[in-house]
C-alpha cells in the first residue's frame, strides 16, 4: 500500500521550492501525493496561482481558504485561525500519513499546528534558518519543535536544529529545494520571457522583490519609496518588479510599485506573480536581484547573478560573497548597486561557490520519505 505524503503549500514561491519534491513524490511508486493548496494561491489580487499548480499536471486534493483582505497584524492572526480550521477539515478527509512543510510563514504555521493536534507526522524543509527580520523567525523555529523529520539546507542549519533538540538520526542535510529548478528545470528563452511580461526586455534589468519587515523598525513604505529612488539612479535598465506576499504591510506597497510602473511604460513592468519558470528565467539573465527576497541568498549565486540585500528581513541568514547587504535609504541602495554593477564585484560573483547545495534537494529528501518510520513520541535531544 502506498505511503499517502500531503504536500501544504500557501503561495507561489514556496511552490516554486516545492515542484520537484512534488513531481517526484508523484513519480515515485512507495507514495501518494496529496496537494493542499491555500492562502495567496487562492486570491486574485496575488494572481490566483492555484491554476499554476493545476497546469503543472497537478490535482489539488484540497482548497483551503484563508486570507482575510486586511493589512494589519489582526488580519493576519485570524487568517491563522481560519486556515487552522480549514486545514483541519482537509486533513481529516484526506488523512494523510505525513505532512510536508516548508518554510516559516504564517500560512505554514496553522498547517503545523494543525497537523500537531490531529497527530499527522511533520516533515519540515529549511529549518535551522535565521531572519531577524520578519516574525517568520519564530514561527519557523516553532514548526522545527511540531515536526518530526527535518530537511535542512546546509550543514549549519542542521546543526542548529539538533540544537533545539531534534536528534541527529532524524535531522537531514540536502540543500535548499529551489536549487533543483537550476538542474531540472528548462530555461525559458529571453524572448518568450518578454512576451509573457508583456514588455520587450533589449537591456539590461534588475529583478526586484520587496517584502514588508514584520519585525523591527523598517517601514514598509519609507524602504519601497527609498528602493524605487534609488532604481531612478539607473535609466539605462530596465526593472521587473514582483508583488510583495501577503504579510501585513504588503498590501500598501501594491498600488506603490503600479504607480511607479504606470509612471515609466517600457522600462518598468509589475507582476503578481512571475512563477518558478519565468522567475528563473529572468533571475539567471538579471543585471542584479534587488530587494529582501531570499531567493537574492539562495538561487542567485548558483547562476553567478550579484544580489542586493535591502535592509533587517533576511538579517543572520547565511549568504555567499556575491550578495551586497545594505542600510534600507535610497543613498545605501544605489551604493549598493553600483558595487554591484562593478567589473571587480561581476568576477567575484563568477566565482562564486553557492553554500546552499547543488540541486538535488528532492532526490534526497524522497529518498528518505519512501522509508517506513515509526514515529515514536519525540524526546529532547541534548547536543553534548
Amino acid at each position: 500500500m502506498k505511503q499517502r505524503v500531503a504536500v501544504f503549500t500557501g503561495t507561489r514561491a514556496e511552490y516554486g521550492l516545492l515542484y520537484w519534491l512534488m513531481r517526484d513524490v508523484q513519480a515515485c511508486p512507495d507514495l501518494e501525493l496529496q496537494v493542499i493548496a491555500g492562502a495567496m494561491h487562492l486570491a486574485p489580487e496575488f494572481g490566483e496561482t492555484w491554476r499554476e499548480i493545476v497546469a503543472d499536471g497537478f490535482t489539488i486534493d484540497a482548497k483551503v481558504e484563508m486570507l482575510v483582505s486586511s493589512n494589519t497584524r489582526v488580519g493576519i492572526a485570524k487568517s491563522i485561525g481560519l486556515g487552522t480550521i480549514g486545514l483541519a477539515d482537509a486533513l481529516a478527509r484526506l488523512d494523510p500519513q505525513i505532512l510536508v512543510i516548508l518554510g516559516d510563514r504564517f500560512e505554514a504555521l496553522a498547517a503545523a499546528q494543525t497537523a500537531l493536534v490531529m497527530g499527522i507526522p511533520i516533515a519540515h524543509l529549511h529549518g535551522g534558518e535565521i531572519t531577524e527580520g520578519a516574525y517568520d523567525d519564530a514561527m519557523r523555529h516553532a514548526i522545527t519543535k511540531m515536526a518530526h523529520l527535518h530537511f535542512t539546507a546546509t550543514q549549519e542549519y542542521r546543526r542548529r536544529v539538533m540544537q533545539m533538540g531534534e536528534a541527529p538520526e532524524t535531522v537531514f542535510n540536502v540543500g535548499a529545494f529551489g536549487l533543483d529548478h537550476l538542474t531540472r528545470t528548462e530555461a525559458m528563452p529571453p524572448a518568450a520571457l518578454s512576451e509573457s511580461l508583456g514588455v520587450v526586455i533589449d537591456r539590461p534589468y534588475f529583478l526586484v522583490t520587496y517584502h514588508p519587515v514584520t519585525q523591527g523598525d523598517e517601514e514598509p513604505q519609507r524602504t519601497v519609496a527609498a528602493l524605487l529612488q534609488a532604481l531612478d539612479d539607473f535609466p539605462g535598465h530596465q526593472v521587473i518588479l514582483t508583488y510583495p506576499n501577503a504579510d501585513h504591510g504588503g498590501r500598501a506597497i501594491i498600488p506603490e510599485l503600479e504607480r511607479y510602473a504606470s509612471e515609466r511604460p517600457g522600462r518598468v513592468v509589475t507582476v503578481p506573480s512571475l512563477g518558478f519558470r519565468r522567475y528563473h528565467a529572468a533571475l539567471k539573465h538579471a543585471s542584479a536581484v534587488v530587494g529582501n527576497s531570499s531567493s537574492g541568498i539562495i538561487e542567485a549565486p548558483s547562476v553567478h547573478v550579484p544580489s542586493v540585500n535591502i535592509g533587517i528581513r533576511q538579517a543572520g541568514r547565511l549568504s555567499a560573497d556575491s550578495v551586497v547587504h545594505c542600510a534600507a535609504d535610497a543613498a545605501s541602495i544605489v551604493a549598493a548597486l553600483n558595487r554591484a554593477l562593478s567589473t571587480e564585484f561581476r568576477e567575484v560573483c563568477r566565482n562564486t561557490l553557492n553554500p546552499y547545495g547543488q540541486g538535488n534537494a528532492a532526490a534526497q529528501t524522497v529518498h528518505v520519505l519512501r522509508q517506513r518510520h515509526a514515529f515514536a513520541p519525540k524526546r529532547f535531544h541534548t547536543v553534548p
